[in-house]
């Protein structure tokens, strides 16, 4: 495999230092030799790196590049340091590394490395092996090198469980085996790794409770076992047995009970994340005894606050003056936040208060803090206006107060926060206008305002914020808004549906943007809409053909190469049906169509059978897409019906007849397990050919011989279906099947048995039907086959999955007989025999 060089890498050779005196000159030559061997598996050199690895330079004073590990670097057997980080190898580690018996260091990481690590047992002098951010399987091999001191497996996708051999590693003091998918827990044998200092297994499938093994462990100083499946009680007494922990990450596992209280001991703690657990009882106040908290994240729990006493952690947190981000977000915390929030660090960027129960007017404290980037107080009870002094927050990026009952104006002072991305302000109770100031607010990607009581014109310096991306969906509740003008920006996703409910519309300009998807067909229906210009973006489909479409003049959809159809004074291109698409429908008649069986459907009415509805050739092109393969089953926008749609081939032999055939067949027959038709077209398509299809409904099946009983013997006059096949049998919602395709249908009223189309005197009289398929009657004589189409029925039925017997030939069986067996065999089948 090639690999181009994105970098260098650094080949050490410390031993080559000594080398002269250690080794013979043959020993110089093998060296040489294994790294030349390295050389050829490099398969570019851009930078011309290796123009040392020659004869004029000995080699201890190459230089690396990046490519292949070759399996020569085994035979370097004085090598100690091999550092090959941060390029681009791939495939396997060579097994050859495991004979380097001097090797103290090992440095793979970040690569593209694949399969197993490899057997690394007789590098018994190796004490730092670094091969995270890799793609390496298998399982930690339990045979690693004792002496080691820093195991970094990050970021690969190993399995399996932490072997015990690991706890061997007595001189160990940082392990980690996070973001991989290891199951188990830590084992007990860890409680001997006395100086282990860093210990991170997050983002795993780890599970079990708390490792006591931990507990022993009094000189760790990072301890991450996030985003597992560990439960239970934190022993209370973590915080006086890791004195020396300084980061701590608990985060998204399924614990419970109260914070260990004892946490504030361990007094170097910078960072405390125990979010996302089912941790109970108060915030412990002796937080505050912690004057390096940097991070304190105790969202998405089950803490409370409901009085001054139970907000006492707030005051303590006031002496962590380098505290820069806390969250008791989703939590139950209730009343007002105390005062003591602005006595919080100047260095706080971060407060996150929402998902509460917090109540009274916005907190003033937080006026305070003049370094915050984000606010966050949604989903509370917060009322009184929004105060102005929210704009001398020149920091502030993330404003969230949405789902609140927040009164007055929006503060104009808004207009000062030049850092801003986001408000939200949405479901509250928010009056007067929109400032037009915050047209100013260069950086902003997201103005959420609905569901408000905001009133007035939107200001259209609002629409020339240029990070601005998105339509705001409040413009559909804005009924009395009689001008949108959102031209030359970069909105982009498709046109909303909810503009066709600005009833008083009368200008839209959504031109020069990055705008995809269809025209909405709702702006057809704006009776007050003078002009609509959607030029220059990426439109595409079919234009609607009523409204402000039928005015060319008021309409400019210029620059959007994929729009088609629409009224002919748009000159625009007509719909064209794919030949292969057509010829699809031609050879498959019908359709499969089912969902699962759990799946929960609406009742559809049935059409009424007196009046057959007016089905236009535009009508099934929407319905299906443009005949589009991923959609055999159309809907019909009239009624919201879901139909199959035959489309036949007229340019294939006896498409018509077989198009008459089917009609005659089916003019009057009704039965539960026959197709019903709902409506024929006969039209031309938009090219001005002849277009004929019928629409089917659909409906449910087993009961094909239910069906073929009904055309045999209660009828006036036997129908003999003549090409049974799974094709022609169609699958509803309840997976009940329905017989179609009458093509090549024989109606029999006395002793002869007449085709449907066979009036026409050019009828072939060539063998009709699909091979693999054919009806015995084709053969026989008429009423032999209608003798025989018990066992057609049963082979039939045995081709779409169900399981039956099968008749003997000489057998001859009346349709009713096997209607009977089919239903003996299906009950048998749903009773699990």
């Amino acid at each position: 495999m090639k690999l181009t060089a994105i970098g260098p890498f650094v080949l050490v050779l410390i031993a080559s230092c000594t080398h002269v005196v250690i080794c013979s000159s043959n020993g110089n030559y093998a060296d040489r030799l294994a790294l030349l061997e390295f050389k050829k598996a490099i398969s570019l050199d851009p930078h011309q790196a290796m123009m040392s690895w020659n004869d004029s330079t000995h080699f201890c004073s190459w230089e690396g590049l990046v490519g292949q590990i070759s399996p020569s670097l085994g035979n370097l057997t004085f090598l100690k340091i091999l550092v090959l980080s941060a390029n681009s190898f791939s495939e396997e580690i060579p097994m050859s590394l495991g004979n380097l018996h001097r090797l103290q260091i090992l440095s793979l990481h970040n690569n593209t490395l694949q399969g197993k690590i490899p057997a690394l047992a007789n590098c018994s002098k190796l004490t730092d092996l670094l091969l995270a951010n890799n793609q390496l399987t298998g399982q930690i091999p339990v045979d690693l090198p004792q002496r080691l001191e820093n195991l970094d497996l990050t970021t690969n996708k190993l399995t399996g469980t932490i072997p015990d051999s690991v706890a061997n590693m007595t001189g160990l003091w940082m392990f980690s085996c996070a973001m991989n998918k290891i199951e188990g827990n830590i084992p007990n044998g860890f409680a001997n790794l006395q100086g282990l200092q860093v210990l991170r297994v997050s983002i795993n499938k780890m599970s079990g409770q708390f490792p006591q093994a931990i507990l022993n462990l009094s000189n760790l100083a990072e301890l991450s076992i996030a985003i597992n499946n560990f439960s239970g009680v934190v022993p209370s007494s973590l915080g006086n047995s890791l004195p020396d922990l300084q980061a701590i990450l608990l985060d998204e596992n399924f614990f419970h009970g109260h914070i260990p209280p004892s946490l504030t001991n361990a007094s170097k703690l910078s960072f405390i994340d125990i979010s996302n657990n089912g941790f109970t009882g108060v915030v412990p106040s002796s937080f505050g005894k912690l004057p390096k908290l940097s991070l304190l994240s105790l969202q998405l729990n089950n803490l409370q606050a409901s009085n001054k006493q139970n907000w006492k952690f707030m005051d303590g947190l006031a002496n962590c003056s380098e505290l820069s981000a806390l969250s008791v977000a989703y939590n139950y915390l209730r009343g007002q936040v105390p005062d003591s929030v602005g006595n919080l660090s100047s260095e706080l960027q971060g407060l996150y208060l929402g998902g509460n129960q917090l109540s009274g007017n916005f907190p003033s404290g937080i006026a305070n803090l003049r370094n915050l980037v984000t606010v966050s107080l949604f989903e509370n009870n917060f009322t009184s206006v929004l105060p102005e002094w929210l704009g001398t927050l020149n920091s502030l990026q993330v404003l969230q107060l949405s789902d609140n009952f927040f009164t007055g104006l929006i503060p104009s002072s808004f207009s000062n926060l030049s850092q801003l991305i986001s408000i939200d302000l949405e479901q509250n109770q928010l009056n007067g206008q929109i400032p037009p100031s915050l047209g100013g607010l260069q950086m902003l990607q997201a103005l959420l305002i609905s569901s408000n009581n905001l009133h007035g014109t939107i200001p259209k310096e609002i629409f020339r914020i240029p990070t601005l991306v998105r339509i705001p969906s409040t413009l559909g509740n804005c009924e009395s808004l009689e001008i949108i003008e959102l031209d030359h920006n970069f909105f982009s996703g498709s046109i909303p549906t909810f503009l066709g409910n600005i009833s008083n519309l009368h200008f839209l300009n959504l031109s020069h943007n990055n705008l995809t998807g269809s025209i909405p067909v709702a702006l057809s229906g704006l009776q007050f809409l003078e002009q609509l210009d959607l030029s220059f973006n990426h439109l595409k489909g079919e234009v609607p053909t009523k409204g402000i479409f039928t005015n060319a003049t008021a309409l400019r959809i210029n620059g959007n190469k994929e729009l088609c159809g629409g009224p002919l004074r748009l000159h625009l291109p007509k719909i064209v049906i794919p030949l292969a698409i057509v010829l699809a429908f031609a050879a498959v008649s019908a359709v499969w169509f089912f969902r699962r069986r759990n799946q929960k459907t609406k009742a559809i009415s049935l059409p009424s059978l007196g009046r057959f509805p007016r089905i236009s050739y535009g009508d099934l092109v929407r319905a299906t897409e443009g005949f589009a393969r991923s959609n055999l089953i159309g809907k019909l926008f009239r009624d919201e019906k879901v139909v199959a749609i035959k489309v036949f081939s007229l340019e294939t032999r006896g498409a018509q007849k077989s198009f008459i055939a089917e009609c005659g067949a089916l003019r009057n027959v009704r039965h539960r397990n026959l197709v019903p038709i709902l409506t024929a077209c006969s039209s031309i398509d938009s090219n001005g050919n002849d277009f004929k299809a019928l629409v089917y409904r659909l409906s449910i099946m087993v009961d094909v011989a239910d069906a073929l009983a009904y055309l045999h013997h209660n009828h006036q006059g036997s129908i003999v279906h003549c090409d049974l096949k799974p094709s022609n049998i169609l699958l509803d919602d309840n997976m009940v099947a329905h017989v179609g395709d009458f093509g090549l249908a024989r109606f029999r009223s006395d002793s002869t048995g007449q085709s449907f189309a066979d009036s026409n005197p050019t009828s072939s009289v060539a063998i009709k039907g699909t091979i693999g398929y054919i009806a015995p009657e084709q053969g026989e004589d008429v009423l032999a086959s209608v003798r025989d189409t018990g066992a057609q029925i049963l082979q039939s039925v045995l081709s779409i999955g169900l399981c039956c017997t099968k008749t003997s030939p000489n057998e001859r069986i009346s349709m009713q007989e096997a209607a009977a067996k089919l239903h003996g065999i299906q009950d048998a089948y749903l009773r699990g025999n």
